[in-house]
C-alpha cells in the first residue's frame, strides 16, 4: 500500500471527518464520474456557491479513487456500494489533489505554480522511485503513467480562487491548466478524469471558454449534477422528520433553487446549521463575502437600482446570462451583475423563462441588510413604491394601482 501524500493520494481522512457528522448520501455522484472515465467527457468543472458541498465532494472523490488508502468500509453503507462500477474503480488510481484556496494560504501567488509542480513531482518520485523526473511537469506525469500502467485522476478544489483573489497571475495560471488539460496528447496520456470545483464557471477568452474541453455544470445549467448542488426536497423532508424540525419553515428559509428533473434544492450548510442550532437564521450569508453583494448591487448601471428593488419585492426579472466573462471585474451592464449573483447563489435562475429571483428568506434578508446600509435613495424610493403598490393592490385601490403601473 502506497503511503499517503499531501497532493498525491491524500487519503480518506477528509471524507471520514465529513461522515462523522450527519451525512446526506451524495455518493451516487461517483457513478457519474465513473461513466466519464477515459472518455471525451472526462474533463468536468462543477461551479457552485460557497457552502454548497463542493469540498465535501472533492474529498469524497479522493477517498474513493485514491490508491493510498482502502475506503471500502467508508463507502459500504452508502448508495455507490450497490453500483456495478463500484468495485472496478475504488482505490485504483493515483489522485492528484489541489485545494487552491488552501495553497494560496501557504504560498505567494507568484510562486503558486512552481510550488505545485515541485511538490507533486517530489511526492511522485518518493512513491515511485523508478519514475524519472522529466524536463517538464507534464513529462514527469507521463513517465509516471508509463511506469505504473494507470492514469491519474486530478481533483482541483476551488479552481478559480487564484483568478478571484490574484488576477495578476490569471494568464500564467490558465496557461498551466491548458498545458495539463488540452484535448489531444497530454490529457489523453495522463488523466482518466479531471474534476474541478469552483464558485465561477471557467474564465472566458473573449466569448470562448479558456479551457474549452471541460464540460461545465453551473448554477445556470447544472444539468446532470443538479441534485448535487445541495439537498433535494426529499432529503430535507427526511432530515426534518428525523430531527423534528418544521419543514414549512425550512422551505421558507432555505428553498428557492429549482433545477430541471430535480425540483427544489436547498442550501446544505444552512439546513444543517438550522438543525444543529434549532433556529432558522442566515447561516449561509454569514459565511459569504456579503460586502461584495453591496458592491455589486450598487454598480452604476442604468436600471439596476429598479431591478434590485423589484427582486426584493418578489418579482422575477429577465436576465441575459450569455455574455458574462466569468470573473469578478469584467462587467458590461446589469445582466453581467445579475449573472454573477446567480453564480454566487444570491439569485436563483429559471432556465425555461430566463428569469432570476431571490430564492428564499435567508437571501432576501441579506439584500435588505445591504440596502439599509447603503445611501441609495433611488433604490429606497423603488422599495417604497413597491410596498405602496402591494398595499394598494390588497386594498383594491384601482386608481392608485393603475397610476403606479
Amino acid at each position: 500500500m502506497l503511503r499517503w501524500g499531501v497532493y498525491l493520494n491524500p487519503g480518506n481522512d477528509g471524507f471520514k471527518v465529513r461522515l462523522a457528522s450527519r451525512y446526506v448520501d451524495k455518493t451516487n455522484m461517483i457513478d457519474l464520474i465513473n461513466r466519464s472515465l477515459s472518455t471525451n467527457s472526462n474533463l468536468i468543472c462543477v461551479s457552485r456557491p460557497r457552502r454548497s458541498g463542493k469540498s465535501c465532494a472533492a474529498q469524497m472523490l479522493c477517498a474513493y479513487y485514491g490508491k493510498g488508502c482502502d475506503s471500502h468500509n467508508l463507502f459500504a453503507p452508502y448508495k455507490i456500494a450497490e453500483d456495478n462500477t463500484y468495485e472496478e474503480h475504488i482505490n485504483k488510481y493515483d489522485v492528484i489533489y489541489c485545494d487552491m484556496t488552501n495553497l494560496l494560504g501557504i504560498v505567494k501567488a507568484e510562486d503558486l505554480l512552481d510550488y505545485i509542480k515541485e511538490n507533486v513531482t517530489e511526492e511522485i518520485i518518493s512513491a515511485y522511485p523508478s519514475v524519472k523526473k522529466g524536463n517538464s511537469f507534464d513529462q514527469t506525469l507521463i513517465n509516471c503513467v508509463e511506469v505504473t500502467g494507470n492514469k491519474f485522476i486530478a481533483v482541483i478544489d476551488e479552481w478559480d480562487a487564484p483568478i478571484r483573489e490574484h488576477p495578476e497571475i490569471e494568464k500564467d495560471y490558465l496557461r498551466f491548466l491548458r498545458m495539463l488539460f488540452k484535448s489531444s496528447g497530454t490529457t489523453a496520456r495522463i488523466f482518466a478524469t479531471a474534476y474541478m470545483t469552483g464558485i465561477l464557471p471557467i474564465k472566458k477568452d473573449g466569448s470562448q471558454s479558456a479551457l474549452s474541453d471541460f464540460k461545465e455544470y453551473t448554477m445556470v445549467k447544472p444539468r446532470i449534477y443538479g441534485e448535487y448542488v445541495g439537498f433535494t426536497e426529499k432529503e430535507v423532508k427526511e432530515l426534518c422528520n428525523e430531527y423534528n424540525v418544521s419543514f414549512d419553515q425550512m422551505k421558507k428559509w432555505y428553498d428557492g433553487y429549482d433545477f430541471k428533473d430535480v425540483g427544489a434544492v436547498y442550501n446544505p450548510n444552512s439546513v444543517m446549521q438550522s438543525i444543529i442550532n434549532n433556529d432558522f437564521d442566515s447561516y449561509w450569508t454569514e459565511t459569504s463575502a456579503t460586502e461584495s453583494l453591496m458592491e455589486y448591487i450598487n454598480k452604476p448601471y442604468s436600471g439596476l437600482n429598479k431591478t434590485i428593488a423589484e427582486l426584493i419585492g418578489g418579482i422575477d426579472v429577465k436576465v441575459d446570462t450569455l455574455g458574462f466573462s466569468n470573473d469578478l471585474v469584467t462587467f458590461r451592464g446589469e445582466d453581467d451583475v445579475l449573472t454573477l449573483l446567480i453564480h454566487l447563489g444570491y439569485l436563483a435562475y429559471d432556465s425555461e423563462t430566463g428569469t432570476a429571483h431571490i430564492p428564499n428568506e435567508e437571501i432576501k434578508r441579506e439584500f435588505q441588510r445591504c440596502i439599509r446600509n447603503t445611501d441609495n435613495s433611488a433604490t429606497m424610493q423603488r422599495l417604497e413604491e413597491s410596498d405602496k403598490l402591494f398595499a394598494d393592490t390588497i386594498e383594491g385601490n384601482e386608481e392608485a394601482v393603475a397610476a403606479q403601473i
